[in-house]
C-alpha cells in the first residue's frame, strides 16, 4: 500500500508547478501562486468542516467521500468509531450481565464513589437495607444508614475486619458490612444477612456455658468425695489408692476443663471489652513466676526477666493475668530440664509487648495458624500427658481480642518458639514519681 503522504506531495508540487506556469504565460507569477495556494488552503478548510459536520451530527455511519490526505483521515476515523462501538457493546453487554447476576444475588451490592455516594445497588439492598431505587442513587450512604458504628467504620477507612450492625429496616436482622477499593477511590460494599449464623453461635455458646456451669457441680463432689477416700488410709481404701489417684487427676483436669470453658464463655459474651484499670504488668509477671517456682526449680529451669517496672498497662487485671499466665505455663511445661525461658515486658516503637520465648520443642509451621483453636493439640498423646486442656491459646487470644492487641507466634521445630502480644500505644501507663499517668495525658 502506497503511502499517502507520498501522493499529497506530489499532488502538492503539481499544484505549485501548474501555478507557477500559468503565471508565466499571464506574467503573474506572485498572484498565480497565491490563488493555488488559497485554493489548496480552502480545500483543507472545507473538509475539516465536512468532518465536524460528520462527528457532531453522526447523521450516518459511513464517512464522506474525499480525495487525497483527507480520504484517508476520514477512513482512519471511521475505523476507529467502528472499533469504539464494538468495545462499547462488549462493555454494555458485560455491565448487564453483571448487574443481572448481582441483582440475583442474596447479598446487598453497592457501589459507592470516593465521596461515598451511591452510584448503583441492587435489590437485596433494597431489602436490608431500605433503599429506594429512584430517590437514593447519588446519596451518601452514612446520610441512609445512620447507625453510628457505620458511620464510625466508613470514616476510619480501615475495612480489613467486617462490621456486623442491626439492620435499619429491621431489629431482628443482623449484617454484616464488607467494603473493598477499588479502581479510582471507589468502593465495593456488600451486605450479608447473618442473622441465621449468629443465632448459631449464641445458641452454641449458651450450650457450651450451660453445659459447664452443669458439670461444675458434680464434679466439685466427685473430687470431694474422692480426697476423702484417699485421706481415710485405712486397709478397704489403700489398695485402691492408685485407682483412686488416676480418678482423681482425671477429675481435677476434667474441672479445669469446665473452668477454661466457663472462662472462654464469659470472654465471648461479656460486654467489658472497655475495661481500662490500671494494671501493674511487672508485678504481674513476678506474681505468675512465683507460683511456678516449684515446677521451674524441679525442671531445673533458666527464667529471665526483662521488664520495664514503669511500663503499666491499661486493661483488666484478670483477664491479662489469665493470658500470660496461659503463655508461662505453656512454656514451662514444654521446655525441657535445664531449658531456657525468657519473658519480656518492654515498649518498642511505642507499642507496648509481652513477649515469651523458651527453648523448647518447637511448633511445625502447619500447626501455628491453628494453635489458637479450641481443643487444638500438636501432639494429642504429649498435651494430655503434660495436663493440657487445649484451650490456654484460645483464652489469650480472647483476652486479646478484647484489649485490641495482637497474639503474634513464631517458632521452628527443636529450636522453640516465640508468643508476642502486642497492645495498642493507647493503652500505656507511664509510673513517675510514684504516679500512675497515661502518655496521652500527660
Amino acid at each position: 500500500m502506497s503511502n499517502p503522504w507520498i501522493k499529497e506531495f506530489w499532488r502538492v508540487a503539481a499544484l505549485g508547478l501548474l501555478a507557477l506556469a500559468i503565471g508565466l504565460i499571464i506574467n503573474q507569477v506572485l498572484a498565480s501562486l497565491w490563488f493555488a495556494t488559497t485554493a489548496y488552503l480552502a480545500w483543507h478548510v472545507y473538509n475539516l468542516y465536512r468532518l465536524e459536520q460528520w462527528i457532531i451530527k453522526r447523521q450516518t455511519t459511513s464517512p464522506p467521500d474525499a480525495k487525497g490526505i483527507w480520504g484517508e483521515v476520514f477512513y482512519h476515523i471511521y475505523k476507529l468509531q467502528r472499533r469504539n462501538r464494538k468495545r462499547k457493546k462488549k462493555l454494555t453487554n458485560m455491565l448487564a450481565r453483571f448487574q443481572e447476576s448481582t441483582s440475583a444475588m442474596p447479598d446487598a451490592t453497592l457501589v459507592l464513589n470516593a465521596e461515598n455516594e451511591i452510584e448503583w445497588f441492587n435489590k437485596a439492598a433494597i431489602m436490608l437495607l431500605g433503599l429506594n431505587k429512584i430517590q437514593d442513587a447519588g446519596q451518601r450512604i452514612d446520610n441512609l444508614v445512620r447507625t453510628p458504628a457505620f458511620v464510625n467504620y466508613l470514616m476510619r477507612g480501615n475495612f480489613r475486619r467486617p462490621l456486623e450492625i442491626f439492620s435499619p429496616e429491621n431489629r431482628n436482622i443482623r449484617l454484616s458490612i464488607n467494603i473493598v477499593g477499588y479502581g479510582k477511590s471507589k468502593k465495593l460494599m456488600i451486605v450479608r444477612d447473618v442473622t441465621r449464623l449468629h443465632q448459631l453461635e449464641n445458641m452454641r455458646r449458651d450450650f457450651v456455658a450451660n453445659v459447664s456451669h452443669e458439670l461444675k457441680t458434680p464434679l466439685t463432689v466427685i473430687n470431694g468425695y474422692l480426697e476423702n477416700l484417699m485421706d481415710a488410709g485405712d486397709e478397704n481404701t489403700s489398695q485402691w489408692y492408685g485407682v483412686l489417684d488416676q480418678m482423681h487427676q482425671q477429675s481435677e483436669r476434667m474441672a479445669q476443663i469446665v473452668n477454661d470453658l466457663l472462662l472462654l464463655s464469659r470472654l465471648e459474651t461479656d460486654d467489658d471489652s472497655q475495661s481500662r484499670d490500671p494494671v501493674a504488668v511487672p508485678a504481674l509477671i513476678t506474681a505468675i513466676v512465683e507460683d511456678l517456682n516449684s515446677l521451674i526449680n524441679e525442671k531445673q529451669q533458666t527464667v529471665e526477666m526483662d521488664c520495664d517496672f514503669d511500663l503499666w498497662l491499661q486493661g483488666n487485671e484478670k483477664e491479662l493475668y489469665s493470658a500470660f499466665s496461659n503463655l508461662i505455663v505453656n512454656a514451662v511445661k514444654y521446655t525441657p530440664e535445664k531449658g531456657k525461658i525468657t519473658l519480656r515486658w518492654q515498649l518498642k516503637g511505642g507499642q507496648p509487648y509481652f513477649e515469651v520465648n523458651d527453648s523448647g520443642i518447637g511448633i511445625a509451621p502447619e500447626h501455628i495458624p491453628r494453635l489458637t483453636e479450641r481443643f487444638y493439640r500438636v501432639d494429642k498423646g504429649r498435651s494430655r500427658d503434660q495436663g493440657g486442656t487445649g484451650l490456654g491459646l484460645a483464652i489469650v487470644k480472647h483476652v486479646m481480642i478484647r484489649h485490641n492487641a495482637k497474639l503474634m507466634i513464631s517458632s521452628e521445630p527443636g529450636k522453640g518458639s516465640s508468643f508476642r502480644c502486642a497492645f495498642a500505644p493507647d493503652r500505656i501507663l507511664m509510673k513517675q514519681a510514684g504516679q500512675v499517668q497515661s502518655l496521652q495525658s500527660g
